[in-house]
């Protein structure tokens, strides 16, 4: 578990752990099936930068106090990563985009490249700034903490859920071809449930006032973020034939976002005021009990 840990702190981040001299699939399906923990670190590290920057800056509900947290805790994780999942985004982006004029091989052969395309260059661009509007949202209703940790861990999620499925490498070079299909499907049964535990305790002890209700919607936002890269997966490895480290990045990056927006939505607060109905101060406008 030790080597594991170690692995996928050393694929995953800019740690400085040293992983196994040489990686095999068994070493590589631990590490993968992990890889919520390390979103779990990664989390907490981006929520205090959020709250920290959120809480020494500015006024309650300015610009700056929700504007710059957010691209601090996105760039933190950048920065934490090596921009490594945004790499593969772009190159996943650039090898769909290729791939209507050259085909599948064509399209790996694309995303193998040093160089980044235009495509890539507009995914990463829309990506990081759906990520920092997102979470600015989030901040601006007293979210921003709870929702940088669940989408963090939620896109990790969404690798050992990628690494769990009958997907097969798309070629047997890289790193798709050591993880494609190495995840037990207990292993990811435990991960997910691990992750809406975690997600469900901080939605209900946040600091900027805990509730069901919050940690009713930090759960369902694992789930959305999870169903979305589910069907993610499925799409890519439709188009390029399998799993690489690119579709595995493209996927934490898009994940991240699905789950940023949905913690940032207003639109489920009367479902989930069902749910934390003891909390008394949640619910949309009119609703019994919330402050007017």
């Amino acid at each position: 578990m030790t080597v594991a840990l170690r692995t996928a702190f050393s694929l995953l981040t800019v740690a400085p752990v040293r992983g196994p001299g040489r990686l095999d699939r068994r070493v590589a399906g631990r590490a993968m099936a992990l890889a919520p923990l390390v979103g779990l670190v990664l989390g907490v590290v981006a929520a205090l930068v959020v709250f920290g920057l959120r809480v020494s800056t500015g006024m309650p509900g300015t610009r700056t106090q929700t504007l710059l947290p957010a691209v601090a805790g996105i760039a933190v994780l950048a920065l934490a990563t090596r921009g490594l999942h945004l790499d593969g985004l772009a190159d996943l982006a650039d090898g769909l985009g290729a791939r209507h004029a050259g085909g599948r091989e064509r399209a790996l052969a694309v995303m193998r490249e040093p160089t980044i395309g235009a495509f890539g260059v507009v995914a990463v661009l829309f990506v990081v700034l759906l990520q920092v509007t997102a979470l600015g949202a989030a901040i601006t209703v007293h979210r921003g903490t709870v929702s940088m940790l669940v989408a963090v861990m939620t896109g990790r999620l969404a690798v050992t859920l990628a690494c769990a499925s009958s997907a097969p490498a798309a070629h047997p070079n890289g790193l798709g071809a050591f993880v494609a299909g190495s995840v037990r499907a207990r292993d990811a049964l435990v991960a997910f449930v691990g992750v809406c535990a975690v997600a469900a305790l901080a939605g209900r002890f946040d600091y900027d006032g805990g509730d069901l209700e919050r940690a009713a919607r930090a759960v369902i936002a694992v789930c959305v973020g999870a169903a979305v890269s589910v069907a993610l997966r499925y799409y890519f490895v439709r188009r390029l034939g399998g799993l690489t480290g690119d579709v595995l990045g493209g996927l934490v990056e898009l994940t991240t976002v699905v789950t940023l927006l949905f913690m940032a939505m207003t639109y489920p607060d009367w479902l989930l005021h069902l749910v934390g109905s003891d909390a008394g101060s949640s619910g949309p406008p009119g609703w019994p009990g919330r402050p007017r």
